[in-house]
């Protein structure tokens, strides 16, 4: 294909991600006062955004395993009208739990879009060259999370946060149109085999297992009985879920991959690298606002050294990839730069000088930036082209699951932060209290319904207080990441340094040699003669001998 017609190709699809994207930070600058409006705490916070990422999370693996069986064309529409349909859905609820619910739907489509994205790359274009074009998703990763907070601070600002969720709509409908226009895929004719139990167990699990890491600690103590029957119960699941992908035809997640050591270490870069993407840009929009006092319109802004970042390195790692071939060293750099950026976020205040933390920013976005695409590249570099959807989709579902544990205990630590600087700030907080009068008995009761606080509504010596306490908490937070991220740097540069090919993924396919065609057939044939009569199975190995030697004269 050239150029031109990749490009037609991915249009659609392109926009497709960008909604994606779009729907995940456009909410990130209003939290603070969707929340307030619904009536939410810290808890409810955390799981606005938990719930779409346990959905996209649980999904992806599913979506990746579905994309290998399945026409991925028709997959990813269905992804889309998911997605259409939960963010239509969020924007008229009523409550934080209705909230939750509709973002459960729209976590189901965006872990299609996350899968199926990567792997329809990988169908039309080669290793080598997809360093350019990941950069393009890059690119377009980074517009969407640049304009996603600043579309729903001016939304929120202006008609009200509502439209945060319906500005993605009509967008998602036209990537569902171009997708059909543009996007021309092989057909795929493989024995379809759905791994349903599979599924279950894994996706119940890991659920199980985040909610139990989202309520520990608040709704109930870490060692007690509730921790006993979930954790032992998420432990049963997932051992039940190994069990099944071991038996199984087509499991959700092949278990063989593992020993592919570049898909191994990839997914242990993917959790921190998880952890890096989700938690700092869920909780750099609640530093702006609730430490710094800017509008969510403002934090939108305020934000954009981060996106910047992550923007110009991915495009232009991406292009010197795809030029010479080579990624060790730039990924190497990456994790070194994450790791950094993370330490340097976990030492600001609410008054450290916001150039300062725009430097610090700014490295974070370079680190993901230059590490996050580069590691789906390079396991779709190794693996067999009949295993790209489920190795692609497995290395998004460990991202998004570091994510996800990581938002969740990243939240938790930060409402237990906020409590306990609270209680230390107790005696200051109750002086400045009294000294507004009548005025501050308003002011207590706010701060004890146990809602999130909007500081730019406090008066000046209660707000410092409130601000100094969310910026040491949230620094704190950002410390938690850093060890992970020390064991990115690790498995990078343990990652073979494995020359990218220059064959899309349909082209290996075709390049399969008959007589490894033949031998599949051959067991498919087999398998279908259980009880057949002695001798039977070598008149079909001639058989398929005799077939295919026609073709190989051909060639």
């Amino acid at each position: 294909m050239s150029h031109r017609q990749v490009l037609e190709s991915l249009s659609g699809l392109l926009l497709g991600m960008f909604v994606s994207i779009l729907a995940g930070t456009v909410v990130a600058t209003s939290m603070p006062v969707i929340v307030h409006d619904l009536g939410g705490d810290q808890t409810a916070y955390t799981w606005i955004v938990t719930s779409t990422l346990l959905a996209t999370t649980v999904s992806t693996p599913i979506w990746g395993k579905l994309a290998d069986l399945l026409n991925r064309k028709l997959l990813i529409q269905l992804a889309l009208v998911l997605f259409v349909l939960g963010s239509a859905l969020a924007g008229f609820s009523q409550d934080t739990n209705m909230l939750i619910g509709f973002r459960v739907v729209q976590g189901l489509g965006a872990g299609g879009l996350t899968a199926l994205s990567q792997i329809i790359m990988a169908d039309i274009i080669s290793p080598r060259e997809r360093g350019r074009y990941m950069g393009l998703f890059g690119g377009i990763m980074a517009v969407g999370t640049v304009g996603g907070p600043l579309i729903g601070g001016l939304l929120t600002d202006s008609v009200g946060w509502r439209w945060n969720f319906y500005v993605g709509v009509p967008i998602a409908i036209l990537a569902i149109i171009l997708l059909q226009i543009t996007l021309k895929l092989p057909k795929r004719k493989r024995k379809v085999r759905i791994d349903y139990l599979g599924a279950i167990f894994i996706a119940a699990g890991v659920s199980l297992l985040l909610i139990w890491v989202s309520l520990a600690g608040k709704d109930f103590d870490w060692w007690s009985g509730q921790t006993i029957w979930m954790v032992g119960g998420s432990v049963a699941l997932l051992v039940a879920g190994v069990i099944t992908e071991l038996v199984v035809k087509e499991p959700i997640i092949p278990l063989g991959l593992f020993k592919n050591r570049t898909f191994t270490l990839a997914v242990i870069a993917s959790i921190s690298v998880g952890v890096a993407m989700f938690g700092t840009s869920v909780f750099l929009g609640q530093y702006m606002q609730l430490a710094r006092g800017a509008t969510p319109t403002e934090s939108g802004l305020l934000t954009l050294p981060m996106i910047f970042g992550l923007l110009l390195s991915s495009m232009i790692v991406g292009n010197l990839i795809s030029r010479f071939g080579k990624w060790k060293a730039y990924m190497v750099v990456g994790s070194i730069l994450l790791t950094v950026g993370l330490y340097l976020m976990s030492t600001i205040e609410y008054d450290t000088n916001y150039v300062v933390v725009s430097v610090y920013m700014f490295i974070l976005g370079a680190g993901v930036g230059m590490v996050m695409q580069n590691l789906v590249l390079i396991v779709q570099n190794t693996v067999r082209p009949e295993q790209l959807g489920a190795a692609s989709s497995n290395v998004a579902f460990f991202r998004s699951l570091g994510g996800t544990v990581g938002v969740s205990v990243m939240g938790s630590i930060l409402g237990t932060k906020v409590v306990d600087l609270l209680t230390d700030k107790q005696a200051d907080l109750q002086a400045a209290i009294v000294k507004l009068g009548a005025k501050g008995a308003e002011v207590a009761k706010s701060l004890q319904s146990g809602s999130i606080p909007e500081p730019n509504k406090l008066p000046e010596s209660v707000r410092v207080i409130i601000e100094s306490v969310y910026g040491q908490a949230v620094a704190d937070i950002f410390l938690v990441a850093v060890p992970l991220a020390i064991i990115t740097i690790i498995a990078i540069l343990f990652l073979p340094n494995i020359k990218l090919g220059n064959k899309t993924a349909i082209e290996r396919m075709r390049d399969e040699t008959p007589a490894e065609q033949a031998e599949e057939t051959v067991v498919e044939v087999a398998e279908a003669m259980i009880g057949a009569p002695t001798g039977s199975l070598p008149a079909v190995r001639a058989e398929q001998r005799s077939e295919q030697r026609p073709s190989q004269e051909g060639r």
